[in-house]
């Protein structure tokens, strides 16, 4: 299995255009972005991909775009972070017993990988999964998510249905829960609500507690 590192290049489409969005935007991070928080953490959140603006440019995950807004004030909330607010590398922000990762770690073309680069990625997480102790939750947003942690864990798609607030059993007394992923599409068209997002978080809370 192979250690995950900013030098990845084995998607060619994904490094080919992460090498010119550098050129386009110097100051970018525009490399493959590293998950955030502790590697001992019982709370992980798998996203989808770095957003152009948002974690390409910062290298944090969710830092930067509107999904992340959302997101870190309701870790804040329940107790997964020191404030509500993720700026950049640097600012001061910490994860309490919480770890930020994505399925695809490098920006792709419209927010849009293929299947064959979520698979290839998905090494990655699986590396990340395996470390997770017992009890521990992982919190999908969104479908690709979901499916991504499935698919490292070796488990049937169709015997786990993503669904908003659906509650998978896993090996090693885990619980992967499922959330409608906080985009600016999903929560402007009211697909999600913010209480429908922090009712995720709190049974991940009590789970853990």
């Amino acid at each position: 299995m192979n250690t995950f590192s900013t030098d990845c290049r084995q998607c060619k489409r994904l490094a080919t255009f992460l090498d010119d969005v550098r050129a386009s935007n110097p100051g970018y991070f525009a490399l493959p972005v590293p998950p955030f928080g502790s590697i001992n953490a019982k709370l992980l959140i798998v996203g989808l991909a770095p957003g152009m603006h948002g974690a390409n440019k910062t290298g944090r995950p969710f830092t930067g775009d509107f999904a992340g807004i959302l997101l870190y004030q309701t870790l804040f909330e329940f107790g997964f972070s020191n404030r509500a607010e993720s700026v950049a590398l640097g600012d001061g922000f910490k994860l309490k017993n919480c770890r930020i990762t994505n399925a695809v770690k490098c920006l792709p073309p419209q927010n849009k990988p293929t299947m064959d680069e979520i698979n290839t990625c998905n090494q990655y997480l699986k590396e990340e999964l395996d470390t997770l102790k017992a009890g521990s939750v992982i919190i999908a947003l969104g479908g690709i998510g979901h499916n991504a942690v499935l698919k490292a864990l070796g488990l049937k798609l169709s015997q786990h249905k993503f669904a908003h607030l659906a509650e998978h059993s896993l090996a090693r007394d885990i619980t992967l829960l499922d959330s409608y992923h906080c985009s600016r599409y999903n929560t402007q068209t009211k697909r999600l609500t913010e209480k429908m997002f922090k009712d995720v978080f709190r049974r991940a809370q009590e789970i853990l507690s």
